[in-house]
């Protein structure tokens, strides 16, 4: 059930510059590099001056452990791989990070980075993760963290139920149309009960522990160490937070409880991993910034999902009489030639509308495509054809 978005103004206010010192003090003292998997180029919005590395062989694994930063992304785009291909890429992945941490002898962690709505290969991109590391280092991880706040999105949790932002309500999470999606849906918006359904019965939701906003806001630093201290077997950790200041109040604890010798694994959306690395805010890119050189030539727009709220963006744009819209018609997608025809004829009216200093929104069909075989991974090879169309749209333009 909907709940009103003022309740998100009723936590009392805690020192933010206070707890700012405490958490840099321990992500100072903490000498584990911090690799993070990104499902979706999504992930990095939340940082800045951080390396994201698309590739993972040896030497673009061995840079990101030899800079000077605490963490660095690798690309893996894989809520866009079928089961089989992210269980793959994510033992290679493991393997190379792990004889790349041996070289330098430098301990690590993985985070991850997902969908803040819970979409995503869960658990299995963290099962495959943990074993490989148990493999290779000999050490047991205690825990999985899950963290899908983030702020920038609406998405907050509250009592260990995970919400989404809609106007001036929070809706939770299993009732929105993210819950829907026909390869990651799921039913339970309590993310102890997701956890539950997930790991269809393999953890329970009565094992789950939950990091409570009356303790983060009362800075009970020790309490919440201490639930992190006691949790062992792969048993899972929700954190709860309306705003980042949550989040570094848990970290301080989670730092602390990491340094006597506790290892978690994480399964997070964007915010936490830009407070575990110390990773400061940043005005929005300015013009002078993104435009290095004066161009005659318009811009372009592209717009890939098809979601209800990314709708009505494009409905809100189009009063803009300035900008030329041109739709991929998507329901092609299973025709092949037909499909790249189709492709080509926006390419045309993109290249054509930019030479002529206009700006142009490419964005799909306003709906989702299906391949109506009852598989899961059928659509999402669908959905991946789409998206890598999109790409082309960008990536063959001459102009």
């Amino acid at each position: 059930m909907a709940i009103s978005a003022e309740i998100l103004k009723s936590y009392p206010k805690i020192d933010e510059a206070e707890v700012d010192v405490l958490l840099l003090k321990e992500i100072a003292a903490n000498h584990q590099k911090i690799v993070v998997l990104d499902d979706d180029p999504t992930g990095v919005q939340t940082v800045h001056d951080i390396s994201v590395y698309t590739t993972w062989d040896a030497e673009s694994i061995r840079q990101g452990f030899e800079e000077e930063n605490n963490l660095f992304y690798i690309m893996t785009n894989s809520r866009g791989f079928t089961a089989e291909q992210t269980e793959a890429a994510h033992k290679e992945i493991a393997d190379v990070v792990a004889e790349v941490a041996k070289e330098t002898g430098k301990g690590y962690l993985f985070i991850s980075r997902s969908d803040s709505t819970l979409r995503g290969h869960y658990p299995l991109e963290t099962v495959i993760l943990r074993e490989a590391y148990e493999a290779h280092t000999g050490k047991t991880i205690d825990g999985e963290i899950l963290c899908p706040f983030f702020k920038e999105g609406g998405r907050f949790t509250i009592d260990d139920i995970h919400y989404v932002k809609y106007g001036d309500e929070l809706v939770p999470a299993a009732e929105t149309e993210f819950a829907k999606d026909k390869t990651f849906g799921y039913t339970k918006s309590d993310v102890k009960e997701y956890v539950e359904e997930k790991t269809q019965g393999a953890f329970k939701a009565s094992d789950v522990t939950g990091i409570a906003l009356a303790d983060i806001r009362a800075m009970d630093y020790d309490k919440i160490e201490a639930q992190l201290m006691a949790v062992k077997d792969f048993n899972k950790i929700i954190v709860n937070a309306v705003d980042y200041v949550d989040v570094k109040v848990f970290c301080v604890a989670l730092y602390r409880a990491m340094a006597k010798g506790k290892i978690f694994m994480f399964r997070t959306a964007a915010a936490i991993v830009k407070v575990m690395g110390g990773v400061t805010d940043q005005p929005l890119l300015t013009r002078e910034q993104m435009v290095v050189k004066e161009t005659d030539n318009g811009g372009i727009i592209v717009v890939g999902s098809h979601t209800e709220k990314t709708s009505q963006q494009v409905d809100a744009l189009k009063k803009n009489p300035n900008i030329v819209f041109v739709e991929l018609d998507a329901t092609l997608v299973a025709d092949e030639a037909a499909f790249a025809q189709e492709v080509n004829r926006c390419l045309e009216l993109e290249e054509a509308a930019i030479r002529a200093g206009k700006t142009v929104c490419v964005y799909t069909t306003r709906k989702l495509i299906t391949a109506d075989t009852g598989d899961k991974e059928d659509d999402l090879r669908l959905s991946v054809r789409i998206s890598d169309a999109v790409q082309s749209l960008v990536g063959r333009l001459s102009v």
